[in-house]
């Protein structure tokens, strides 16, 4: 057994819990943070990306001690209260979703997309940079074009801030 500290969703959290424990479990199981899905338990599908310290990451693929001291945010931390963040008010204005499974990774992986472009992106560039998340609904068009969206809503909230 190992104690971690993270901060998960700005909030200091403190565990005791085997060294083989995975992020995801530790989200899921410990923290009750279930927005962060296991889907495939490969690493394949994108289903329980969060962000490490601003990076977008699959979190089946961290053991807990690995995140040891950093900063985790998941889809319950990236609203503000009632307001969604851009990407998901673009996900529900787009219908970027069908049974809604994907749709955490996808949010969290395009927010780091966004953010690492600049916002900077065209159509083919988001297909490229989603294959790591699988959808098996959707066909991914209202996926690309949420995300498009949500690329210029970041921009002028970042604008506004």
């Amino acid at each position: 057994m190992s104690n971690v500290k993270l901060t998960v969703n700005g909030k200091a959290v403190s565990a005791d819990v085997e060294d083989r424990t995975l992020l995801v479990n530790l989200l899921r199981d410990h923290l009750n943070l279930t927005g962060t899905h296991v889907g495939c338990d490969t690493s394949q599908c994108g289903a329980c990306v969060v962000h490490i310290d601003g990076r977008a990451v699959k979190s089946c693929t961290v053991l807990v001690g690995q995140a040891n001291g950093a900063n985790i945010t998941t889809i319950e931390g990236i609203s503000k209260g009632e307001e969604l963040h851009p990407m998901q008010a673009a996900f529900r204005d787009n219908h970027g979703l069908q049974c809604g499974y994907c749709t955490p990774g996808m949010i969290m992986s395009a927010i780091d997309i966004v953010h690492r472009y600049s916002g900077n992106l065209d159509e083919e560039t988001v297909r490229q940079e989603l294959e790591g998340n699988i959808c098996r609904c959707t066909g991914y068009h209202n996926i690309v074009k949420s995300v498009l969206d949500a690329a210029g809503r970041m921009k002028v909230s970042q604008a506004a801030e």
